[in-house]
């Protein structure tokens, strides 16, 4: 490799279910970024037709002859990353700044094992991205109330939380690697809380860092679809009742 060429940092997984508009916008927003350092894998989840805006080498697509629940696809990808670094990214995520410099720098000590942004809508409101475990009891009253805002602090800098939601998460390697990455048995939801709730079991941090930012164009498609709505609740039950949750 030429001296001037940097050697790939991240590996970035983005699976697209026939999502080809946003795929093509967030691969300018990661091109904008300048970053020589990123290896793109974009799985098309059941031959979706993604069409490119662009040639570009740094991109891998792999064709599934099958759809594969979130967990799988991402796991596939990872089967193909040999960089330090492996980067969960949905297609919906848009890029302003590059969050990469404040994740990294957060997981510098060793017992840290993966990093989320600070995530915005885009009218600019703050989502809940960084979270508690579930209880029974928590899910219940979210479904009786309004929603009571983030979880953790998004003014006090990087801050060791339990979970941090998988539209947006970078992880080392051999942490990843370390749990066989996301419990496949969870098609749809929960994939990131299970994670990151093994991950600490393991005794490896799940750290927030709000100085990374990113925007979220969230789809909500469970709370308008039935089945996916059941999905949701069947994950979650699943969630509840490995880790003995109440």
């Amino acid at each position: 490799m030429p001296d001037n060429v940097p050697a790939e940092l991240i590996t970035v997984s983005i699976v697209s279910h026939g999502q080809n508009a946003l795929v093509n916008a967030l691969c300018e927003d990661l091109r904008r970024l300048a970053r020589r350092d990123l290896h793109i894998v974009l799985t098309e989840n059941c031959r979706d037709s993604i069409a490119l805006a662009r040639d570009d080498t740094s991109i891998e697509v792999v064709v599934n002859d099958e759809a594969k629940g979130f967990g799988a696809n991402h796991n596939a990808a990872f089967s193909r990353c040999a960089t330090p670094y492996f980067c969960v990214c949905n297609p919906d995520i848009r890029l302003t700044a590059d969050p990469f410099p404040a994740l990294l720098e957060v997981l510098v000590p060793a017992a840290a094992a993966v990093a989320g942004p600070l995530v915005r809508s885009p009218s600019g409101g703050v989502e809940d991205s960084a979270r508690r475990f579930p209880t029974a009891g928590q899910l219940l009253r979210k479904l009786v109330s309004a929603p009571s805002g983030p979880d953790y602090a998004i003014d006090e800098g990087p801050v060791d939380v339990d979970w941090i939601a998988g539209m947006f998460m970078l992880i080392k390697r051999e942490r990843f690697a370390g749990i066989c990455g996301f419990d496949e048995r969870y098609h749809l939801y929960y994939e990131d809380v299970d994670l990151c709730q093994r991950l600490w079991v393991g005794g490896h941090r799940v750290i927030f860092q709000p100085r990374a930012e990113i925007v979220h164009d969230a789809r909500r498609a469970s709370r308008r679809n039935l089945r996916l709505m059941l999905r949701h609740a069947a994950s979650a039950f699943r969630y509840l009742r490995s880790t003995g949750s109440r």
